[in-house]
């Protein structure tokens, strides 16, 4: 018989069929799997969430029916308005699928000539470059040459008409909004070119820009250099414009500016006549700067409320940078010993070339320097003067015998220096004007111009110059200074005998 079994516990059915336990039997099976990274994260308290990694019912019946899940295709990450075969879409989409058993092939890729003679469409730009491709329908439309902030006009003797400068003034009166002020030494709008820049003034009136106008009374004394003006005080004064007439006695209102919407300023060696527009050398020079045209508005301002010149011009001469450029605006008389100062000090230290266009010269830092500079070669001086008004300066000083000792610094500086002499038309009211009348001074990358003689009645009279330091406007400013004295012969002293000059073929 057999012995009884002993009694033992039953076998639970969820241990049926699984005897094995693993080393670690105790812990749970997430417990137990090493971290995963990216996956579990830092460790925190509480139960872990599990993800189910089951098949999308989508995908399950696409198994069921014997269907190839195919992936959607990849999003064109360009920006709105760039094609198909542009931008990072085209860099970034999903390759060609590879081809099933038995199907046909892809179509074979052309050759590597063809390729090259097929157009390959834009290509392809980083981020910071990329655009909106294709063109606005208003840019196929020529749009103007953006206009530069320093804009220089140069004048000759015959190779302008009057009524092409009377255009281009009247276009610079013609864009005011608010404010136009001017400044004329010499001004006549009876003559039909005048007549343009009238009718365009006045049509600022019209338009309720307010208008100033100063221009200068003559001087009732003889005074050869400069010329004394052609204004008519009466038609001046009929103008529905405010004005001001400003006494020339004992010094001249020079200048020759007009300052527009205290925004941009017309100014130069340019009276508003028609020989100065035809008959004369002359600079003109728009500037649009609104620190500049502050400057000439405080110098109008002064010369507005006190009636004359003495004791104006008391603007700082700061530096500006316009366009590139660095400009300073100087104005006399409060100024004019220091301005003389400063060019020569500039013709001191230049080392390249000076040029030099003026009617004289007769400040006496400028002539000191000039000698120097040619005796000892520095640089490559040479210039322009007229004659003319030359030969009346020396006759001067030998007459009043107080400016005698500049004699032979002057005639050091013609002879010596490659200088070029206009002979101009002795002045009448009834002649013709035919000064050499620029007054520009190039120290290297340096250049002056205005109003200014670079004359002692120069510091003293209300004048205004533009100190530019920028390597274009030298350079443009210095040929045509260079153009001028190929046109005259050499400059001579009262009782010098010119040079023989070799034929030019």
């Amino acid at each position: 018989a057999q012995a009884p079994a002993s009694a033992r516990a039953p076998v639970r059915g969820r241990d049926r069929g699984d005897r094995s336990r693993p080393a670690r039997g105790g812990l749970p099976r997430e417990a137990r799997d090493s971290s995963l990274p990216r996956q579990h994260g830092p460790s925190h308290p509480g139960a872990r969430v599990v993800p189910r990694r089951a098949l999308r019912r989508g995908c399950l019946r696409c198994l069921a029916r014997g269907d190839r899940r195919r992936r959607p295709p990849a999003k064109n990450r360009g920006a709105s308005g760039v094609r198909r075969d542009e931008g990072q879409g085209a860099r970034l989409r999903a390759r060609q699928a590879l081809r099933r058993r038995g199907r046909p092939g892809s179509r074979p890729r052309p050759s590597d000539a063809r390729r090259r003679r097929l157009p390959g469409g834009a290509r392809v730009l980083p981020g910071r470059e990329a655009r909106v491709q294709g063109v606005a329908s208003e840019q196929l439309i020529d749009q103007p040459p953006k206009r530069s902030a320093i804009e220089l006009t140069t004048l000759t003797e015959g190779g302008q008409r009057p009524a092409d400068i009377a255009r281009g003034i009247a276009g610079f009166l013609a864009d005011a909004q608010r404010s136009l002020d001017l400044a004329l030494y010499d001004v006549r709008f009876e003559t039909g070119a005048g007549g343009v820049v009238l009718a365009s003034l006045l049509a600022a009136v019209q338009r309720g820009v307010a208008v100033r106008l100063l221009y200068n009374v003559a001087h009732p004394g003889p005074i050869p250099v400069p010329p004394p003006p052609e204004t008519a005080p009466e038609a001046i004064e009929a103008l529905p414009v405010a004005t001001r007439g400003i006494a020339g006695i004992p010094d001249l209102m020079h200048h020759k500016f007009v300052v527009r919407d205290r925004e941009a300023v017309w100014t130069g060696s340019t009276n508003w006549t028609d020989d100065s527009w035809s008959r004369q050398e002359n600079v003109i020079a728009q500037i649009r700067s609104p620190e500049i045209a502050y400057a000439y508005t405080l110098a109008f301002e002064q010369l507005w409320e006190r009636g004359n010149v003495e004791g104006t011009g008391r603007v700082d001469p700061r530096p500006e940078e316009v366009d590139g450029a660095c400009v300073r605006a100087w104005f006399c008389p409060t100024h004019g010993e220091a301005l003389s100062h400063r060019v020569a000090k500039f013709i001191g230290n230049a080392r390249e070339r000076v040029r030099i266009a003026s009617p004289v010269l007769t400040s006496g830092p400028i002539l000191a320097t000039l000698v120097e500079v040619v005796n000892e070669g520095r640089s490559d001086v040479a210039g322009v003067v007229d004659d003319t008004q030359i030969d009346q300066v020396f006759h001067q000083w030998r007459t009043n015998g107080v400016s005698e000792w500049k004699i032979p610094l002057l005639r050091t500086v013609i002879i010596g220096g490659s200088f070029s002499g206009k002979v101009s038309i002795p002045w009448t009211p009834e002649s013709v004007h035919d000064f050499m009348h620029a007054k520009i001074v190039v120290a290297d990358e340096t250049a002056f111009l205005g109003s200014f003689n670079f004359s002692r009645s120069g510091e003293q009279n209300a004048e205004d110059v533009l100190e530019i330091r920028h390597a274009a406007t030298a350079d443009r400013l210095a040929r045509f200074v260079d153009e001028i004295r190929e046109r005259y012969p050499p400059a001579t002293p009262p009782g010098e005998t010119p040079p023989v000059l070799p034929s030019r073929t």
